[in-house]
C-alpha cells in the first residue's frame, strides 16, 4: 500500500528555546525565512506524502495556520505585482492536506504517536520529528519508504552513526548488519550510558510504521523520564516481527538544540549566494 500519511509530533514545550517559546512554537522558529517545520514538511512532500497529521497541544495553533491558505495576503501580493511571492505562499497551502490531533498531556513520543491512531487508521505511515532536519537530494523519508517497500511492508527505522560518547542522547539499536547500510533490529535501548550502548547507531527521528505499532504502544508502560517511550514499543515489535534500520544519507541538523539551530542557520546561509558574503562579513566583524 502506498504511504501517503505522515505523523509529526509538535506538542513539546521547547524549553531549550525559552523565552521565545513562551509564545511562539519552537517548530515555527525560522531557519532564514522558513519555519523549521516547513522544511520537515517539504521533506515529507518530496517523499510522496500527501497528508500531514500534527500531534499538537494548546498554543500550537499557528503551526496548522501556517499551512493554510491566506487568501487576503495572496490577493495583496497579486495587486502589488508580487506574483512570485503570491505563488510561493499559495503553494504552502496547496501541496498537502493538514490534520491535527491534541496530545492533552505530554507523556512522551510513544504517547504522541498513539494519539494519532484514529487519523492513521489501517494504513502504513511515516513519523518525522519536527526539530530534526535531514537534507539530501534523495529525501531521508523516501529512503526509508523505499526499504519498506523492498522488505514487503516491514517497519523501518532511520539511523545515523554518532560518536560513542553521544549515545546517551538517543535511542540506540542492537542489530545485524545486512550490508548496504541496512540492519535488522534485535533490540533498542533508550539513551544508554556510552559504556552500555550496544552500538553507535542512533535513531534521530525518521520512521516508517505499519498500524501494528499501535498494538505495541498499547502494551508498554512508562519508561525513562516517566514517559511512554517509542523505543520500548519498537523493541517489543522487533521481538516478534522483522524491523529494519537504514543508515540515512544526507546532512542532519538537530535544531532542537541551540547549537544545532545555529549550525543549520549557518549552513543554509552559506548555500544562499545572496547571503554567503553577508554571513562571512558578519563573522569576520564579530569574531
Amino acid at each position: 500500500m502506498k504511504i501517503k500519511k505522515a505523523v509529526i509530533p509538535v506538542a513539546g514545550k521547547g524549553t531549550r528555546f525559552l523565552p521565545v517559546t513562551k509564545e511562539i512554537p519552537k517548530e515555527m522558529i525560522p531557519i532564514l525565512n522558513k519555519p523549521m517545520i516547513s522544511l520537515v514538511v517539504e521533506e515529507a512532500i518530496a517523499s510522496g506524502i500527501t497528508e500531514i497529521i500534527f500531534v499538537t497541544a494548546r498554543g500550537k495553533e499557528s503551526i496548522a495556520d501556517y499551512f493554510d491558505r491566506n487568501q487576503a495576503l495572496e490577493t495583496f501580493l497579486e495587486l502589488a505585482d508580487k506574483k512570485s511571492q503570491a505563488s510561493q505562499i499559495r503553494e504552502i497551502g496547496e501541496k498537502v492536506e493538514i490534520f491535527t490531533v491534541r496530545q492533552k498531556e505530554q507523556l512522551g513520543l510513544g504517547h504522541a504517536i498513539k494519539c494519532a491512531e484514529s487519523l492513521v487508521g489501517d494504513e502504513p505511515f511515516v513519523v518525522l520529528l519536527g526539530d530534526d532536519l535531514m537534507e539530501n537530494s534523495y529525501p531521508a523519508t523516501k529512503q526509508l519508504i523505499d526499504v519498506h517497500e523492498e522488505k514487503k511492508g516491514s517497519a523501518v527505522i532511520g539511523l545515523i552513526q554518532v560518536p560513542q560518547e553521544e549515545t546517551s542522547k538517543y535511542g540506540i539499536i542492537d542489530g545485524v548488519d545486512l550490508g548496504d547500510d541496512l540492519y535488522e533490529l534485535k533490540s533498542m535501548v533508550e539513551k544508554p550510558n556510552p559504556a552500555d550502548a550496544p552500538s553507535d547507531l542512533a535513531v534521530p527521528g525518521r520512521y516508517v510504521f505499519t498500524p501494528e505499532i499501535f498494538k505495541y504502544l498499547e502494551k508498554i508502560e512508562k519508561g525513562k523520564g516517566g514517559e511512554y517511550q517509542l523505543t520500548d514499543a519498537i523493541k517489543l515489535m522487533a521481538e516478534e516481527k522483522k524491523v529494519f534500520g537504514k543508515k540515512m544519507e544526507g546532512q542532519r541538523f538537530d535544531t532542537g538544540s541551540m547549537e544545532g539551530y545555529i549550525e543549520a542557520t549557518v549552513a543554509f546561509s552559506m548555500r544562499d549566494k545572496s547571503l554567503k558574503e553577508a554571513l562571512l562579513n558578519a563573522v569576520e566583524k564579530y569574531k
